[in-house]
């Protein structure tokens, strides 16, 4: 007994954000990695010989393991707390991709990165999941953002490092070097992390019928739906800048590879001050509002994606470059909103798992929407139907927000 007060008044001594660096380390290095397929994606179809679509399947194999994996890891961080699975979810991911680096098939490239993505996507409710519990509220919205801006400070990384070093030494090489650090942040991660005192003494202990109740109660849950439902699109449409923004450049406006690397990490840069800068205007300008910001997301993604759909070959880096800060500002942006909006629609026991319900149901948008997208660009020959395709998609989340302001409204009536 004395030993669990002590421990309690050690857990209560720690500075919250102290513990959020933690979080956003993992994160950072995590993205890191498993979005590599996104600017690497044009060495390894060069090196597969792959197809538009099937280089739009590489980071969909990503969030097919995802969706595989979120709610399960929302379980597990509810009864365990975070900090076992930092390390666990950084080890699963890793080590997948240090295997991929030694496959000569595509469909074992493919499997590998699936069962990466089991440790990408329990990534997200387990950091998540201490982001509830280390800050209030009114801090939510800028912890989130921040520690949320670990994915895309990562994935631009990625496009930053990984990219130009791959052209030079080879993406086999680069990438294994990449897993291994990866290892070696989940074991510091581990060693240096704690969860708050309310986990480790009240931690849940519930059947897995209770778990399964709790999922149907998740999936009934109209505005965590309609949440998840307009995620989906969103997520879709931030892969596909991802995944073909370089091929994009590359190939349609004809500027070069670098330059087109480059747009990518642009991107993702402005996805990263996006994710904080989202949550501070929630936080002080809305009071913690999330759903207004979404709308405001959706609008800036649909004039992004319009804007990109009809720039002409030979326009230059320099010109390309607004319209792609506001579109990764926006798409790459909205993503600590979301599991912020998320993880506050429920009881604060049930974070992980509401949070690894929506990110399930927001994995399906990563999964359909870029290969749609390459098989567009395939058969049309042009990238201009993808783009507005994106446009379309943002009026379907628009008005999936209408539908969950509605609810929410009823519901604070009731």
């Amino acid at each position: 007994m004395k030993d669990i007060l002590g421990k309690e008044i050690v857990l209560k001594s720690i500075n919250p954000w102290k513990m959020l660096v933690w979080l956003l380390i993992t994160q950072l290095m995590v993205a890191f990695i498993g979005r590599s397929p996104g600017p690497l994606g044009i060495l390894i179809g060069e090196d597969f010989s792959l197809t538009k679509a099937q280089i739009g399947l590489l980071p969909s194999a990503l969030f097919a393991g995802q969706a595989l994996a979120s709610v399960p890891a929302g379980f597990m961080v509810d009864r365990l707390g975070s900090r076992l699975l930092l390390m666990s979810s950084a080890f699963c991911l890793g080590g997948s991709f240090i295997i991929i680096t030694f496959q000569s098939q595509y469909w074992l490239l493919l499997l590998f990165i699936v069962i990466g993505g089991l440790g990408y996507g329990a990534m997200h409710p387990v950091t998540n999941r201490g982001i509830i519990y280390w800050f209030h509220q009114k801090q939510r919205g800028t912890a989130m953002g921040i520690k949320q801006m670990g994915i895309t400070l990562g994935s631009a990384l990625a496009g930053l490092l990984l990219l130009p070093l791959a052209a030079v030494h080879g993406w086999r090489l680069v990438l294994c070097i990449a897993g291994v650090s990866l290892l070696l942040a989940g074991i510091a991660a581990f060693i240096h992390y704690r969860d708050p005192a309310e986990v480790q003494v009240n931690a849940s202990r519930q059947s897995i019928k209770s778990f399964y109740l709790s999922l149907l109660k998740m999936a009934r849950h109209k505005p965590l739906l309609f949440v998840s439902l307009s995620a989906l699109f969103l997520n879709g449409s931030q892969m596909c800048l991802n995944t073909y923004i370089v091929l994009y450049a590359y190939e349609k406006i004809g500027i070069s590879l670098f330059y087109a690397g480059m747009l990518f990490v642009i991107s993702e840069i402005s996805g990263s001050f996006g994710r904080i800068g989202w949550g501070v205007i929630s936080d002080r300008f809305f009071n913690g509002k999330r759903v207004i910001i979404l709308v405001i997301i959706a609008i800036l993604t649909a004039a992004a994606s319009m804007g990109i759909a009809f720039i002409p070959t030979g326009t230059s880096f320099i010109a390309i470059v607004p319209v792609v800060i506001i579109f990764g500002f926006a798409v790459s942006g909205f993503n600590g909103i979301w599991m912020n909006l998320a993880s506050e629609l429920v009881p604060k026991e049930q974070t992980g798992l509401s949070s690894g319900f929506s990110i399930m149901v927001g994995s399906l948008g990563v999964m359909i929407v870029p290969p749609f997208f390459g098989v567009m660009v395939d058969q049309s020959g042009s990238y201009t139907a993808g783009w507005l395709t994106i446009t379309c998609l943002m009026a379907v989340v628009l008005t999936m927000l209408l539908f969950l302001n509605k609810f929410m409204k009823n519901e604070r009536l009731n």
